[in-house]
């Protein structure tokens, strides 16, 4: 929880567009120190010209955040010229779709360690450095939030590498909430759940790393870049939106963070089925003209 954030630092990764540059346009209007972290060098320039503008002091990183080494340089970095930040957007994600056995190594690999690996770097570098600000100081107040996806709670077909992903971030950030529950009272965690929201994660393949080799995108895949590309451009939540939520989820100590809760009910039937032992349920059963059009186009 985060009463006041006036003169605290906030660090976030994906800061350059999306939800993390939303994010650093709220924490600069409160006077916040922003570090933004982002691998796509032109939209961290861009971005941190718009947030040094208003006045605020603004550290800009070109990070890889699947790395160790460059998360490591990154900690380091925001320590000596800030201390210890007080809110941790691990934000940073990159989309992938296609059926699951068709996705190739490099394709897990970049996934993985992009909206695993990045989220697992922040989390262990940053932590420790905020419980320690707050052993010394009784009025630090802390807050990581990661960013997961309702697909991190969910398993549409046809995004498998995606999905477990961010099962992972869920469970990471979970099991956070409650280790730092033991510990602290002053440092505490959030996960975001976005469904749909325009962020420019359906085009993430181009921050792609150039030493990953390129297969040639599978029918699957092809569908599926669609099919995102279609159901992201037309969301009516807008990532502003979903970056207000979020702040107004850490003055809350909120943990769940949903941008669409209607699409929890789809979130019950998989846990009622979970709980009485049934075969995972019809993820198109309210919308059978989209499921029944993805059969036929994956078939023919």
């Amino acid at each position: 929880m985060i009463r006041n954030f006036a003169n605290k630092t906030a660090v976030l990764t994906g800061g350059a567009s999306g939800f993390g540059l939303e994010c650093a346009r709220i924490a600069a209007s409160m006077k916040m120190n922003v570090v933004l972290v982002d691998v796509q060098e032109d939209a961290l320039d861009k971005a941190k010209a718009e947030i040094k503008a208003t006045g605020v002091q603004v550290l800009a990183q070109k990070v890889d955040v699947s790395s160790a080494s460059e998360m490591e340089n990154l900690a380091n970095l925001v320590e000596v010229t800030f201390g210890a930040p007080h809110f941790v957007f691990n934000n940073a994600g990159v989309g992938s779709g296609g059926l699951i056995w068709e996705n190739s190594v490099a394709d897990w690999q970049w996934v993985l360690g992009v909206n695993v690996w990045g989220v697992v770097h922040g989390v262990r570098l940053f932590t420790p450095m905020m419980l320690a600000a707050a052993k010394a100081d009784p009025n630090y107040e802390g807050h990581v939030v990661n960013t997961a996806s309702m697909a991190g709670i969910l398993t549409a077909p046809n995004m498998g590498v995606y999905n477990v992903s961010k099962h992972a971030v869920v469970a990471l950030t979970e099991t956070l909430y409650q280790d730092l529950k033991l510990v602290t009272d002053q440092v505490s965690a959030s996960v975001l759940c976005p469904y749909f929201v325009p962020t420019g994660i359906s085009q993430s393949h181009r921050n792609r790393p150039s030493n990953l080799p390129h297969q040639k995108a599978t029918k699957s895949q092809l569908i599926g870049q669609a099919m995102s590309d279609k159901a992201v451009n037309s969301g009516k939540v807008s990532a502003a939106d979903t970056a207000h939520m979020v702040f107004e989820a850490i003055a809350q100590d909120q943990f769940y963070i949903y941008s669409h809760p209607h699409a929890l009910d789809n979130v019950q039937t998989r846990m009622e089925a979970i709980v009485q032992q049934k075969n995972p349920p019809n993820p198109f059963e309210a919308r059978p003209d989209i499921g029944d059009k993805l059969k036929a186009e994956l078939r023919s």
